[in-house]
């Protein structure tokens, strides 16, 4: 599996259409959670220790990402998604107690907004932008929250490690998390370029943004869809 890995980044890297993905900075790095489907992130761990604050945004039906932060670390992780499959999964599971989850999303802004869910029904998760893989008649009312006021709720005014996999809403609501003022220290992102037509555009004007903000990726998965970004002056 691991050489399959190697060799699909190698054909990305031949076809060229990546180039606009390039580690900024140099950080030791190890993956957490699943290898299989791209479930997990690139993370320094030299920066999380047990009083840590973890959100991860987008959960599905895995916490393997979680788990491994938890079981690594010991800290808290929070765990936000409100895909009604994803609530009925996080409900049954037994999880750790580290583990907390809400059954909201992450908006521009706090408020109820349509959520698109997916054409195949054996996909999970839905997202609030109505992109060629969810279908734009199918769709359910859910609470959004504003980072700003999630952090003030949960009173985090600092979180160490945010974890962004939200089924291309991604690129609504990241102008909102910089410039919300709350610190984030290691910025994970899962882009989902592949569902827009110009999805390589939104994904060069997220990066842009995130480097504005002080942001440097430091690692990029062997799909390059996962990316880590630091903030810089932590470096």
């Amino acid at each position: 599996m691991k050489i399959k890995r190697i060799l699909k980044g190698i054909l990305i890297k031949l076809k060229g259409n990546k180039k606009h993905l390039k580690r900024g900075i140099k950080l030791n790095f190890k993956w957490y959670g699943h290898r299989h489907g791209s479930l997990g992130f690139n993370v320094c761990p030299t920066m999380l220790n047990k009083d840590s604050i973890v959100y991860s945004f987008g959960i599905g039906e895995d916490v393997s990402f979680d788990e491994s932060i938890i079981e690594r670390h010991g800290c808290k992780v929070f765990g936000f998604d409100p895909t009604p499959r994803s609530v009925e999964w996080v409900n049954k599971r037994d999880t750790p107690d580290e583990f907390h989850f809400l059954d909201y999303g992450i908006g521009e802004k706090t408020e109820m907004v349509d959520f698109f869910l997916p054409k195949n029904q054996d996909h999970i998760s839905g997202s609030i932008a109505a992109h060629n893989h969810l279908k734009s008649e199918d769709y359910i009312k859910v609470q959004m929250k504003s980072i700003k006021d999630i952090s003030s709720e949960l009173k985090h005014p600092k979180i160490n490690l945010l974890k962004l996999d939200i089924e291309g809403g991604e690129y609504a609501v990241l102008p909102s998390i910089l410039n919300s003022g709350v610190i984030i220290d290691q910025f994970l992102i899962e882009f989902h370029e592949h569902f827009f037509d110009n999805g390589k555009d939104k994904t060069v004007l997220a990066l842009e943004s995130l480097r504005e903000k002080g942001y440097e990726i430091f690692a990029i998965s062997d799909s390059y869809n996962e990316i880590s970004f630091v903030r810089k002056s932590l470096v």
